[in-house]
């Protein structure tokens, strides 16, 4: 990558962040992460608690020493619990040392249909973690005003959702994702806008790139793909295609052709003319 992002204390070289969850073995896992070059690894926090039938843990297959792990606060449906939830993974995390023990993930939900955050639960967590020193960054969904509050509230990062999760839709409403961007880097240009949730193949993470994003969330979309290691690597190159046809800005689009080369002194006839 040509920059590293910055989000709070921490400096990420890889902008591809991905989840620990749905994959058929942990062994699975742990070669799709790797394929994926990630720096960041997402990490439910009551999944830590679950030790799977031959008696191993999730961490047992995660090098601690090379990723930061990002516990979040899935499964909650209101601030009170993704507080408390996001307490335990602070404890967890400094008894195995690990750098992501002070900051979150933060997910506060409104309900188990459509998995979209609740703005209100989600404002009031975020300004009470801040509270407790933890560096904030926010799912929410794409609607900008929403995004702007969390930010108020002393999030470190938004993350809008690029459609509801685990629904392998993309990037569905482009328009509003860009709109999360500009209000959220008005005069404030660095501040980190990472796209969470819906991603479904290695073009979902080019377009959100593409648009301006610091950054991508996923984890289904690369957990239940065909093959996950391969989808890891693709969406490892995408958001690297991704990130370097922003920076290199596309052309403007045109209603009609603009020939590659001039008319003047071809021999051939040209109709109209």
């Amino acid at each position: 990558m040509n920059s590293n992002l910055r989000i709070g204390k921490f400096d990420i070289a890889n902008r591809l962040f991905v989840g620990t969850g749905k994959y058929a073995t942990y062994e699975l896992m742990q070669k799709a992460l790797e394929a994926s070059g990630c720096q960041v690894v997402t990490v439910a926090v009551r999944r830590e608690r679950l030790i799977d039938k031959e008696g191993r843990s999730l961490l047992d297959y995660l090098d601690l020493s090379k990723y930061i792990i990002l516990p979040n606060t899935a499964g909650c449906f209101s601030a009170d619990d993704a507080i408390r939830v996001a307490m335990l993974g602070r404890d967890l995390l400094e008894k195995q040392k690990n750098p992501g023990a002070n900051w979150v993930k933060l997910e506060v939900l409104g309900d188990k249909k459509t998995l979209l955050a609740d703005p209100v639960g989600t404002i009031e967590a975020t300004k009470e973690l801040v509270k407790e020193g933890f560096t904030v960054l926010a799912y929410t969904s794409d609607d900008p005003r929403s995004a702007v509050r969390i930010k108020e509230a002393g999030a470190a990062c938004v993350m809008p959702a690029g459609s509801p999760i685990g629904s392998g839709q993309g990037v569905l409403n482009p328009l509003n994702i860009s709109l999360c961007l500009e209000l959220l880097k008005e005069g404030d240009a660095s501040f980190p806008v990472i796209v969470d949730a819906g991603v479904g193949t290695a073009s979902d993470v080019t377009i959100a790139m593409e648009l301006g994003a610091d950054g991508v969330l996923l984890n289904t979309g690369v957990a239940h793909a065909k093959d996950p290691v391969k989808m890891a690597q693709a969406m490892r190159h995408a958001l690297e295609a991704g990130r370097l046809a922003y920076q290199a800005g596309r052309i403007g689009k045109k209603r009609y052709a603009t020939a590659s080369s001039p008319f003047e002194g071809v021999i051939s006839y040209i109709p109209g003319e």
